[in-house]
């Protein structure tokens, strides 16, 4: 069995694989696999008997290469199977295993071929798509009023407009990525996260309509000032993928993420927001819109036998 680096040009081939997919941590979304596949992480994969294996290896952290979970339309893999699965691959770690498969197996089971360690900073954030759509009640009254400022600051004094992101406009969406790195400075050296962001974004802005995925964007006096994008990640659930807008504009993030949430995941009960990644400012901004619940995620590593 040999690996292939995971590219915008395998979606559809592997596209089938998470036709059932249940997981509901980020990474096991698709589109989301193919656009971290950068120059520091690279994404491969292998189908092995009607299952796909996506293994990931690290340019400059060699020990964080690492597994996740085999995605299959029909059937999941005991902890006996992954354990033989890493050996044979020559892995020795699965990350991003959801708490759903260690609660289905239980710890005892998996104690048998793993160590379970818990991946603090990669809980994912669950909201139900109705709450962040109608942001009804007192503890979202702070949110309210500043989606009221802002379109009474702009709407009523600027020419706002929201349009589907596709192939003809994404470059402008590059073009705003680009001023908005400038400010959080992306690029600097203690900024790996968020330039290795920077380009997860760009992959999925290039690749939106061939990933199947949705975005908007939002445009002040004909400028792109923010912009969103969705994807699927199981049958209740959509994942927001990407989301920026400039900070300098008071209200504009609140009012774009409901507006992101109204026209992008009307179709799903819930939305994953992903993790916090342990950034502080980060941690309060998801927090203040009330999560319903937390996925949390674990590492498996393989015991010597």
């Amino acid at each position: 069995m040999k690996f292939k680096k995971l590219t915008p040009q395998d979606y559809k081939k592997l596209k089938p694989f998470f036709e059932n997919q249940r997981y509901e941590l980020c990474e096991y979304s698709l589109p989301t696999q193919i656009a971290w596949s950068i120059e520091s992480f690279r994404a491969q994969w292998l189908i092995k008997e009607e299952t796909l294996v996506i293994g990931t290896e690290y340019t400059k952290y060699k020990n964080y290469r690492h597994l996740i979970l085999p995605v299959s339309p029909t059937s999941s893999h005991t902890p006996s199977e992954l354990y033989e699965l890493a050996k044979s691959l020559g892995y020795d770690k699965y990350w991003f295993v959801p708490e759903s498969y260690i609660k289905k197996y239980g710890k005892r089971e998996i104690h048998r071929f793993f160590s379970i360690s818990e991946q603090k900073g990669f809980k994912d954030y669950i909201y139900r798509s109705e709450d962040l759509a109608y942001l009804e009640g007192n503890k979202y009254s702070k949110k309210r009023n500043l989606i009221k400022q802002f379109q009474r600051n702009y709407f009523e004094k600027r020419n706002v407009e929201i349009q589907e992101i596709n192939n003809n406009n994404s470059g402008d969406c590059i073009d705003f990525l680009e001023e908005w790195c400038k400010v959080r400075r992306c690029d600097d050296i203690d900024e790996e996260e968020l330039a290795c962001e920077k380009l997860a974004s760009i992959n999925t802005l290039i690749n939106i309509e061939k990933f199947d995925s949705q975005g908007i964007l939002l445009r002040i006096d004909g400028k792109v000032s923010a912009f969103g994008v969705v994807a699927h990640l199981t049958s209740d659930m959509a994942i927001l993928q990407h989301e920026k807008a400039f900070e300098n504009v008071k209200g504009l993030y609140q009012y774009f993420d409901n507006e992101c949430i109204k026209r992008l995941c009307g179709g799903y009960t819930y939305v994953n927001k992903e993790s916090d990644m342990n950034v502080p400012g980060l941690k309060k901004s998801k927090r203040s819109y009330h999560p319903e619940r937390y996925v949390n995620s674990f590492e498996l590593k393989v015991k010597i036998k």
